[in-house]
């Protein structure tokens, strides 16, 4: 892209909203995906038109960051509800205790979880289990037919140094496969599966007396917004497993190709270094994330508020709805 697109491209993106909205400003963090926002104080209420234009925001640039958001978890959920119905703060895990469309994640909570299974018990898995370099990379919950739409999340305590989550747009790396590629993939469903007892870490049960042991959904690999018409690979590496209507190894090479991809595509990523106070907000059904990218290399603690909204069933070019095979699909407060 040349500079003087570019430029053109950060102008017009430099908005308010319209039909007495509050203003606001919207800036391209890169040419691809990301943009931060600014003139919006979050603990404020916002008017109709303020969010219809942060919503566009969010269509055109699949993430966008707020700075300097000194914000309750009660004010969380309540920006959350501009974006639709608020969900649990997830299908398997616990909310807060008194907030449960609230999930905590607690850097130094994750080197305590220990493995129940026994050592031949962990060679047998790795021995008869197939997994792909995926990293951290994912899309969030994707082991239910229905994953949310739109998520949250807001810095509580953050290193000075570390802690960074990137995000890839899937719209633009399904754009960046030669059409030959992209109508094969067309056609094709995956399965994505989660299953924490299955590889040692069994979860305690939820406090709503709700299902949360083995998942198992298929979704089309490729997906259509519902809001924008667009279509973008639905990969979410940390969840998919194989492509049914593929034998074994042509799913593993497949998958394996697509996944590398987008790890690999570091043109369509984008990177937030948090600070305190900090909010991204993320289009789940066009991205895919990783976060924090350096976990093994910080020893502060990092602590992240996470809220999401409108589980959603996806849609592939041929028809295919997502379906559930084994759990439930997630539910939203009514």
């Amino acid at each position: 892209m040349s500079q003087t697109i570019l430029t053109e491209v950060r102008e017009a993106s430099k908005s308010s909203a319209v039909g007495g909205g509050k203003e606001f400003t919207v800036i391209p963090t890169g040419p691809v995906i990301g943009a931060e926002v600014l003139g919006i104080d979050l603990k404020n209420p916002l008017d109709t038109a303020t969010i219809a234009g942060l919503r566009q925001a969010l269509l055109q640039h699949k993430v966008l960051f707020f700075r300097n958001q000194p914000i309750t978890d009660a004010e969380q959920v309540r920006f959350s509800r501009y974006f639709g119905q608020v969900t649990p703060a997830h299908p398997i895990k616990n909310g807060l205790v008194g907030q449960p469309e609230v999930m905590e994640n607690i850097k130094s909570l994750k080197a305590l979880r220990e493995n129940i299974l026994s050592d031949v018990e962990q060679q047998q898995l790795r021995a008869n289990g197939r997994h792909f370099r995926s990293r951290g990379w994912h899309t969030d919950i994707t082991f239910v037919a229905n994953p949310t739409s739109i998520s949250f999340l807001r810095g509580i305590e953050i290193p000075e140094f570390g802690g960074d989550t990137a995000w890839v747009d899937l719209e633009a790396l399904y754009n960046s496969l030669s059409d030959t590629l992209r109508g094969f993939l067309d056609g094709l469903s995956a399965v994505h599966g989660r299953d924490d007892a299955r590889i040692g870490f069994p979860l305690p049960p939820r406090r709503d007396g709700r299902y949360n042991g083995a998942f198992l959904a298929e979704h089309p690999l490729v997906r259509i917004h519902p809001e924008t018409g667009r279509r973008s690979l639905f990969l979410s590496p940390g969840f998919i497993r194989y492509i049914p209507a593929l034998r074994q190894g042509e799913s593993d090479t497949l998958l394996s190709f697509l996944i590398e991809e987008l790890a690999g595509r570091i043109d369509l990523q984008a990177r937030f270094h948090w600070t305190p106070h900090s909010l991204a907000v993320w289009d789940n059904r066009a991205t895919a994330h990783w976060g924090p990218v350096d976990d093994p290399y910080f020893s502060n603690e990092r602590i992240v508020h996470r809220t999401t909204v409108d589980p959603d069933v996806a849609h592939g070019p041929g028809g295919f709805q997502s379906r559930q095979i084994l759990g439930e699909p997630f539910y939203a407060h009514h």
